[in-house]
């Protein structure tokens, strides 16, 4: 057993959903719309993550921070080869993980996560991912990005996974103007039907990725561009354009 306690760890606070004003009909049609459009844009949108089973969607979820997808996809057979479930994963030599994840960056900062994670599911889950929101955020490492990507889509259940993709273009979509990411689930959260809220996350996170990027967003080659009042903030020569789209998502 890897001998970390979870004991002593700080329980995260879930707060309740605040209150907010019907948003305007108009910033609903149009947002509506927009989810439309890049759904069909998008047609194959998914988590770029590979996983079986809910706690493999957790622990890659959680080893994604400040590093790519592709890079956790390449180690994951080896992980659950070797740490197939809580229990296995909680009993793990530490150097040996560190010696799988070490591809990752940050190794010693993830084995950690993943022990302290994986000790708390066997200690109060008997080794299963709880499928609620304010259980997922009290475990170890998992905020409410990771517990969203895990609901939507490990379990089925709506979810808005508020990434650094979805926060640009929802705020370039005059969704919201929060940063805080709480604040933008909630604000573009009221725009849409819940059942369409991982949906949703999957086509913000691809568009993002792969044509509205963080600097030069290729907007000449956007098929919203149309609906987006930021329409003009990347090249709008679709030539120019056409040279910055990405035919694979990047993180």
């Amino acid at each position: 057993m890897s001998g970390l306690s979870v004991a002593r760890r700080t329980l995260a606070i879930v707060p309740a959903a605040p209150i907010l004003p019907p948003p305007p009909t108009a910033l609903v049609r149009r947002a509506r719309k927009i989810d439309r459009i890049l759904a069909e844009t998008y047609p194959d949108a998914k988590a770029e993550l590979d996983f079986d089973n809910p706690f493999e969607c957790l622990v890659v979820t959680v080893l994604s921070a400040q590093t790519t997808d592709k890079r956790v996809n390449a180690v994951r057979p080896t992980l659950f080869a070797a740490y197939p479930d809580a229990k296995a994963m909680a009993a793990a030599d530490r150097a040996h993980l560190e010696q799988i994840v070490g591809p990752l960056g940050f190794f010693r900062a993830k084995t950690d996560s993943l022990l302290r994670l994986s000790a708390a599911l066997v200690e109060e889950y008997g080794g299963e991912v709880p499928a609620k929101l304010e259980q997922l955020v009290k475990l170890p490492g998992v905020g409410r990005k990771t517990a969203n990507v895990v609901l939507g889509n490990a379990f089925g259940l709506p979810g808005i996974t508020v990434d650094t993709h979805f926060g640009r273009l929802a705020r370039r979509f005059g969704w919201t103007e929060h940063t805080d990411p709480v604040k933008v689930e909630h604000e573009v959260g009221a725009l849409f039907p819940k059942r369409d809220w991982t949906m949703l996350s999957h086509h913000l996170i691809w568009h993002g990725r792969r044509r509205c990027h963080a600097q030069k967003p290729a907007c000449g080659a956007c098929p919203v561009a149309k609906l987006c009042p930021s329409y003009g903030a990347g090249p709008t020569d679709p030539i120019v354009a056409a040279t910055l789209v990405r035919t694979e998502g990047r993180n």
